[in-house]
């Protein structure tokens, strides 16, 4: 009997925003058949047998996911779990494709961003029933619990069980900025006055990498936001985006014309993994990214070389964020064995595996048990998010993960744009004003199909 678990991407299509987590967590989970959906309804299995598992972020995630996969292993001897990894970048397009060949596995990472789109195609169980009737009922986060469940796309049923929280976090160089007599860089003002102050080109060194690649809309987002301080996507109509706000217009001119200005020419094309490689290698003052590269940069600077904070304060002192997608794991709907599936989904997502998932990843974990151990309050950005997230400091601004266009308009659709916008071949306005015109017409057809 095989069963297969599959990874995690960023990306998405109907999924509703993502509520800003109450700080400390928890967990749970469940699922059973609907009538329909890709591949039909497979079966409940015998609860034993071969299980696959497809990594949304293979290679960034392969080394913890294996020793977890060799712990459930050890605890149940009658089911087997090979791992499959798949990059994050190809990931929801594999699973896309996956689905119209009835290719699908048992099991996949499924997160917020990417969950409606999947559950449009009737690929995933809902997973209420099992979760109901599961020692980690209770035991998960609530808010990252309605978290998935708005992003289903309406129907409020649950797809997906959370494993963590991600959060922006503006890295930079503790050594670099004492040596230039530099503040922290926890306004804009200051982190725009430190990139251009630790820029000497003729060195190679740079004040900032800005990621023009793959995943850079959400990043620019989050730059553009903060910077104007608009605390809500849609206006108050519901109806059209903020996006194009002449607030939003005059912040990303400003973002983006660090680029090459104190940045590397090579960031055009950096995904977060060159991003982060090169910023862990280089002389480099600061990187904005999330958690989840935490360890990396311990690993590589070590921890007293640098500080992960959340993301400067705008106007006013106030500090706004995009909304990041909460990760979990979901039961596909063709899976045979679908017993045997959700007890690697359980066992993944229990107090222990939570907790040393979120260790190694650096993330706020979905488990309340896991949630308070010890080495959260040993890894600061973690701390330190999950603080800014529940303090009243932050305000964040929830990005449509709902609409089935999400993912195509904020990655395929506008990331080459954004590059244009970089090089000056496309001004800032334009390439808002364009974005802005796609999601008007997504939400109405979105607001149309709901009713």
């Amino acid at each position: 009997m095989k069963i297969s678990i599959l990874g995690n991407s960023t990306g998405g299509r109907r999924a509703s925003a993502v509520v800003a987590l109450s700080a400390v967590l928890a967990l749970t989970a469940t699922a059973c058949g609907d009538d329909g959906g890709a591949g039909g309804d497979g079966a409940e299995g015998s609860g034993k047998g071969e299980i696959v598992f497809w990594d949304n972020n293979g290679g960034v995630r392969t080394e913890i996911w294996k020793e977890i996969i060799a712990d459930f292993e050890k605890a149940n001897p009658d089911i087997d779990v090979q791992y499959v990894g798949i990059a994050s970048t190809e990931y929801q397009s594999k699973v896309d494709t996956a689905i119209q060949a009835d290719g699908l596995p048992d099991v996949g990472g499924i997160s917020a961003s990417m969950l409606a789109g999947f559950a449009a195609q009737g690929a995933l169980d809902t997973l209420d029933f099992r979760l109901a009737k599961s020692p980690l009922n209770g035991k998960l986060n609530k808010d990252m619990i309605e978290s998935m469940r708005a992003a289903g796309g309406g129907d409020d049923k649950l797809y997906s069980i959370p494993t963590s929280a991600n959060n922006g976090v503006l890295y930079y160089r503790t050594d670099l900025f004492e040596k230039a007599g530099l503040e922290e860089p926890t306004t804009w003002d200051r982190f725009y006055e430190a990139a251009e102050k630790l820029t000497n080109k003729g060195k190679n060194e740079f004040g900032y990498t800005i990621r023009g690649g793959a995943g850079s809309i959400a990043q620019a987002l989050d730059a553009m936001y903060g910077q104007s301080g608009i605390t809500s996507f849609w206006d108050s109509s519901g109806k059209k985006t903020t996006l194009n706000d002449p607030k939003n217009v005059e912040a990303l001119e400003k973002y983006a014309a660090l680029f090459k200005k104190v940045t590397p020419a090579a960031d055009l094309n950096n995904d977060f993994t060159k991003m982060v490689a090169q910023w862990d290698s280089g002389t480099i003052g600061m990187l904005n990214h999330n958690l989840g590269s935490y360890q990396d940069h311990v690993k590589a600077l070590t921890a007293d070389k640098f500080r992960g904070i959340p993301q400067p304060t705008g106007p006013g002192g106030k500090r706004v964020q995009v909304s990041n997608p909460v990760d979990g794991v979901g039961l596909f709907k063709s899976s045979k064995n679908k017993e045997a599936a959700w007890k690697f989904i359980e066992f993944a997502t229990s107090a222990q595996s939570n907790s040393k998932f979120n260790e190694s990843a650096g993330q706020v974990p979905a488990h309340a048990d896991a949630a308070k151990d010890e080495w959260i309050n040993k890894a600061e950005p973690t701390k330190l998010a999950a603080e800014a997230l529940s303090d009243g400091s932050t305000t964040i601004v929830q990005l449509p993960y709902y609409l089935p266009d999400w993912n195509t308009i904020s990655k395929a659709d506008n990331e080459p744009n954004f590059q244009k916008v970089l090089l000056g071949d496309m001004s800032a306005k334009k390439f808002l004003d364009t974005m802005a015109e796609q999601l008007n017409e997504a939400q109405a057809e979105w607001q149309e199909q709901m009713g």
